[in-house]
């Protein structure tokens, strides 16, 4: 049941509110009109839905997508920090565009499928697409249990194929030629210590003395660090560490007796504390990129200082008398610099080390360490860090680990997740191949020819 309230609005005029009882009893509006008749359908059609058990609240429904998703969804949707920074950069780059204005109770399976086609045509690859419809279904889901809409929108809307592709595990030999490559002892360790673990980079680059017991040789994952920009980190911090790793339990297994005696030679030799960071940030040398100044004669001349001198730029003395900071100027005085250091007439520059908790950069080992080495060793394949991760599950299987145990290692949740790398190998194969040479040729009247 329900009914219409008259009232007076600012210019003098009659302005009828539709009321109707909500599933509690609970009086709700249906909007307000400018005449009775108008006001009664609304109430009235409000009553019909609930009776037919679409029970959204009409008021609720008419909030912009922007506001609902801005106000209400992100703010009270629990989910990890690096899971919500991902939330918001897709939000705001590939949803917010095409619904953002657009009322929540508006939104319909055509405008979905119509928006889906919009990113494939603007050559959006197909994982991201899914990606997107996925948390735009997420999003209307929450909207729908909280009776918002009545109707789920991405209900039966299709997104482009998304290829499977196979999966490139590196072989030992590979390893070998990128692990010579790497430029540092630490960093051979690290990396050495990911393909002897099996260990996700978050996990890794939080592992901590106290989680080895040099004298079982058992490590224990219970940690993670996630990288994260300061508008999702609770202090404003980069690095966030959790006190579990992926999947919420922690992990115990033993380590080989060779990377444990290069462990401990590599806390002993750095006299790390049981709290310390097993693979802490190094201090980078501040060595200038020095650039090449061209001949003065051809760059022209400083403004006049306040003596009303002038001079060419590109000189010390254009830097220094002409108070001039062009690029050719700066590189005049850095190369002056760097020749003073040279000839130990100055103090060389300060290392450097990166304000990051004491944390290893991802981005800055992948771009500074990885993939150098990775040039370097010419393997013919691209090759993530994550990618020691997929090659410890491949190897361990392929030398006749148990299942369950490569499982329970890895943290996988999924028992079918760990069967993905049983013949991943390159000579998986030939392998396959000779074992069934083997049984066809034991005939005594051999294979046909």
């Amino acid at each position: 049941m329900g009914f219409s309230r008259k009232r007076v609005g600012r210019a003098g005029r009659p302005r009828y509110t539709a009321y109707f009882k909500d599933i509690k009893g609970k009086e709700r509006s249906a909007g307000t009109f400018a005449n009775k008749r108008d006001a009664d359908r609304a109430w009235q059609r409000a009553g019909a839905r609930l009776a037919e058990g679409r029970v959204g609240d009409p008021a609720r429904g008419r909030k912009s997508f922007q506001r609902y998703v801005e106000e209400t969804w992100l703010p009270n949707h629990e989910v990890e920090a690096t899971t919500r920074q991902s939330y918001t950069y897709s939000i705001r780059k590939h949803i917010m565009p095409e619904f953002g204005p657009m009322r929540m109770v508006e939104i319909l399976p055509e405008h979905v499928r119509a928006w889906v086609a919009k990113l494939k045509d603007a050559g959006v690859s197909p994982v991201t697409i899914k990606y997107n419809k996925v948390l735009l279904s997420t999003i209307f889901t929450t909207a729908l249990n909280d009776q918002v809409v009545y109707l789920h929108p991405c209900k039966g809307v299709r997104t482009p194929h998304v290829a499977v592709k196979p999966r490139t595990i590196v072989t030992p030999e590979q390893f070998d030629s990128v692990y010579r490559a790497l430029p540092a002892a630490w960093a051979r360790l690290l990396v050495e210590t990911a393909i002897e673990s099996g260990l996700r980079w978050g996990e890794l680059s939080e592992l901590r003395v106290r989680d080895l017991d040099t004298r079982t040789r058992i490590l224990t994952v219970s940690r993670a660090v996630v990288e994260v920009n300061p508008e999702f980190h609770p202090t404003g911090g980069r690095f966030l560490v959790k006190e579990y790793p992926k999947g919420h339990e922690y992990r115990r297994f033993k380590l080989s007796t060779q990377i444990v005696r290069k462990l401990q030679e590599h806390v002993a030799g750095r006299r790390l504390r049981s709290d310390d960071l097993l693979f802490p940030m190094p201090a980078e040398p501040r060595t200038p990129k020095l650039r090449a100044v061209p001949d003065p004669d051809t760059l022209g001349r400083t403004e006049p200082n306040d003596k009303g001198r002038t001079y060419k730029h590109g000189t010390l003395s254009a830097y220094a008398a002409g108070k001039c900071r062009c690029r050719y100027c700066k590189d005049a005085y850095a190369l002056y610099r760097a020749r003073r250091r040279a000839e130990g007439k100055d103090d060389p520059r300060l290392s450097r080390t990166p304000d990051t908790d004491g944390h290893i950069s991802s981005d800055r080992f992948r771009r500074q360490v990885w993939k150098p080495a990775i040039t370097a060793a010419d393997i013919g394949v691209s090759l993530r860090m994550h990618d020691l991760r997929q090659a410890h599950a491949s190897w361990l299987l392929a030398g006749g680990a148990d299942l369950q145990i490569v499982k329970e290692r890895l943290g996988h949740a999924d028992i079918a997740t760990t069967a993905r790398y049983l013949h991943t190998l390159p000579d998986a194969d030939e392998t396959a191949l000779d074992a069934l040479s083997r049984i066809r040729n034991r005939s005594s009247s051999g294979a046909p020819q």
